[in-house]
């Protein structure tokens, strides 16, 4: 192991343990920060492949830690489906895909969410529009996820716009993001983009990851409802930025 390789391999665990927390506290975060701080130090499209594993297990004990498994599948059974579909297609074409493009458009999004959000409330979606709406997020989820393994912005915009509690936020969005992670894992497995040894380095990181989310947890305990929505638009506003800054290269 060379001392280069080390000193990437010691930054990657910190930057993990960063992602994770930021997790554990929010609910949502993990690849946007893991692949913004690797992008730093490695190509984006390794940094996209090395955060499969991580994504992979931290929403499933995210899932695991809040419970009512059941009564969201029962739910959200609609999103579910759409975005396991969308996004394994995706991933096919994530090899022939800039992320660079893909960055900028969805940062420009994420930036005019967030801004909007913070000036006015987000409408609420009518019961009548529920499944629609669902598919809909599915969707854009499922396409953004394939290519850059991102695909909170249009979920969390769903959840702001149900007006959840702080708890009933991070238990969905355990879900809505964990689904996407079986045809994450699944279509970058087989397309070619992990090849040895970047599934084992990915799989390591899955321990930092966990330790940050257990420090996370505790730290979400101490937002209250307006604080933790205040939390969760500041971080999307620093993505938005970040996103943008990367699709134009900078």
């Amino acid at each position: 192991m060379t001392l280069e390789f080390s000193w990437i391999l010691v930054a990657f665990v910190a930057i993990f343990l960063s992602a994770g927390t930021i997790k554990g506290a929010l609910g949502v975060g993990l690849p946007t920060t893991a692949v913004s701080l690797m992008s730093i130090i490695v190509e984006p499209r390794l940094a996209v492949v090395l955060v499969v594993f991580p994504i992979f297990f931290a929403n499933g004990w995210q899932i695991y830690r809040q419970g009512q498994l059941a009564r969201i599948l029962r739910t959200y059974w609609i999103y579910g489906i759409v975005v396991v579909v969308t996004l394994w297609l995706s991933t096919q074409y994530a090899p022939s895909v800039s992320t660079d493009v893909v960055s900028l458009v969805m940062g420009l999004a994420v930036l005019a969410f967030a801004t909007v959000s913070f000036i006015s409330r987000i409408p609420t979606i009518p019961e009548r529009l529920e499944k629609p709406t669902q598919a809909i997020v599915g969707l854009l989820s499922g396409a953004m996820g394939g290519i850059v393994a991102v695909w909170a912005p249009p979920v969390v915009v769903y959840m702001l716009a149900k007006n959840f509690d702080r708890e009933e936020f991070v238990r969905v969005s355990g879900f809505l993001l964990g689904v996407g992670a079986f045809p994450l894992l699944a279509g970058y497995l087989t397309n070619g983009l992990m090849p040895q040894p970047l599934p084992l380095i990915s799989a390591f990181m899955i321990l930092p990851t966990l330790a940050g989310f257990a420090l996370g947890e505790r730290l979400r305990k101490l937002l209250s409802g307006p604080r933790f929505r205040q939390a969760v638009l500041i971080f999307f506003l620093i993505m938005g930025i970040n996103m943008v800054r990367k699709g134009l290269g900078f």
